[in-house]
């Protein structure tokens, strides 16, 4: 049987924002935070977020007053996630180690796994202010062991959100910002008269600070670049209509550019989810976005094997695959594009996204085909080094390395290791010549 589509959504392609109008928009605030610094940031925060405090940073009091507003159950939930999200980004962190081998006699290479210095991690604020996220950010950098922990967040009605603020706190920040959008991402990233710049900016946010972080990666680092976020749910006739509905409006309420799509083998399942997703609508009080996200972005799609499905799941390369079917660890097996699996219907994906203890800052947009999502190596970077130990060992690499320099004509590269033959080895070469084989 052919390919079905009972219902087809836009494109990733034909789905994304005004490119050419965002991304002279984030140039232009870029190139004024760069130039005017805190007058700038003040301004953009004026005129985007109508929040312009005498300072940015917020102040252990301010900070004290945040937690204090928070019930000691809140807390406790907030602790509880973070201590999931440690937990795993511990594990995550052993399993990464230094190496040193000798490859050859008295040749020693090797490389050492250090944190960056410095870190931003954002938390969007938009329609839902994502506690969530400074978990993910704050607390796998902080197991990673970044020295300095940054944090922003936009002002949510006026004012810090309690819970994030102390989410960020709880997580290890050492600098809190209430600010927020493109002009958030320069500040902490280029710097500002009271901001020192940091080496990395992690973190989700909006098309404009997708294409921030775009602009700024290579002057500073970023963990990838997010997009709408995006769901996948595989499933076959063990489970109801209900649990795929429920779970594809779950992820379509976060915008109203949220690609949820359900991929089966079974017809009857594709109609009765169809109907339940309507239905779910009526009564759902988050409809009006849930329900913009499924009509222009929602996908139904039927196959007839297995087989048949990973090839599609794999084309598709979504953020969030979730496999409801007899046997999951199938797609484990054989699955290659996807940011995070939830598999079995005991999951989901806002166990990932809130409080499971995996990372939720992942691929969109078909990145999956080439990158994981945000983890605690992200916040390292390994480095290598070589020791040579003995005279005998220098003239050896020397030699070969004199005759590979003459093949790509680098003579100055090849007097670097005739040198060493000279010294060590105690041969003649002729300068600018290569040594013998």
């Amino acid at each position: 049987m052919a390919i079905q589509r009972l219902k087809h959504g836009r494109s990733v392609e034909a789905s994304t924002q005004d490119a050419a109008q965002v991304r002279d928009t984030v140039t232009g605030i870029l190139a004024d935070v760069a130039q005017r610094g805190d007058a700038a940031v003040a301004e953009l925060s004026r005129k985007f977020d109508n929040w312009e405090p005498e300072r940015f940073r917020l102040s252990e009091d301010e900070i004290a007053a945040c937690i204090r507003a928070l019930s000691a159950g809140q807390l406790d939930d907030i602790q509880f996630a973070q201590a999931q999200v440690r937990n795993f980004a511990q594990a995550q962190r052993e399993a990464i180690r230094d190496v040193e081998v000798e490859t050859l006699p008295g040749v020693i290479l090797g490389h050492k796994n250090m944190p960056v210095d410095s870190v931003a991690c954002y938390v969007p604020g938009g329609k839902f202010p994502l506690v969530a996220s400074a978990h993910m950010g704050v607390v796998t950098a902080k197991v990673a062991g970044v020295p300095r922990i940054i944090t922003a967040s936009p002002p949510v009605q006026g004012k810090p959100n309690p819970a994030v603020v102390a989410a960020m706190h709880l997580g290890g920040a050492d600098e809190i910002y209430t600010f927020g959008g493109v002009q958030a991402i320069a500040a902490m990233a280029l710097g500002t008269q009271t901001i020192d710049p940091v080496a990395m900016v992690v973190g989700p946010g909006n098309a404009f600070v997708a294409e921030a972080k775009r602009q700024l990666f290579g002057r500073i680092g970023i963990d990838l670049i997010a997009g709408p976020s995006e769901t996948l749910i595989i499933a076959d006739d063990s489970v109801d209509a209900e649990m795929c509905a429920t779970d594809l409006l779950g992820q379509a309420e976060h915008g109203f550019n949220t690609p949820a799509v359900l991929l089966t083998n079974s017809l009857k399942l594709a109609q009765e989810t169809n109907a339940e997703v309507e239905r779910i609508l009526k009564i759902l009080p988050t409809a009006n976005t849930a329900g913009v996200s499924w009509r222009d972005y929602g996908e139904v799609i039927v196959v007839d094997t297995l087989e048949e499905m990973v090839r599609e799941a794999d084309r598709i390369a979504s953020e969030h695959v979730q496999v409801m079917t007899r046997d999951p660890d199938y797609f484990l097996k054989n699955m290659k594009n996807y940011g995070a699996l939830f598999l079995g219907p005991r999951t989901n994906v806002a166990f990932g996204d809130k409080v499971i203890g995996t990372n939720h800052t992942l691929p969109t947009g078909k990145a999956a085909r080439y990158t994981g999502g945000l983890w605690v190596g992200k916040f390292i970077k390994t480095c290598t080094y070589q020791k040579v130990l003995t005279d005998e060992a220098s003239a050896m690499i020397g030699s070969y390395c004199s005759r590979l320099c003459a093949i790509e004509g680098m003579i100055a590269h090849g007097e670097q290791a005739n040198l060493r033959v000279r010294r060590y080895g105690h041969k003649e070469v002729p300068y600018g010549s290569a040594v013998p084989a």
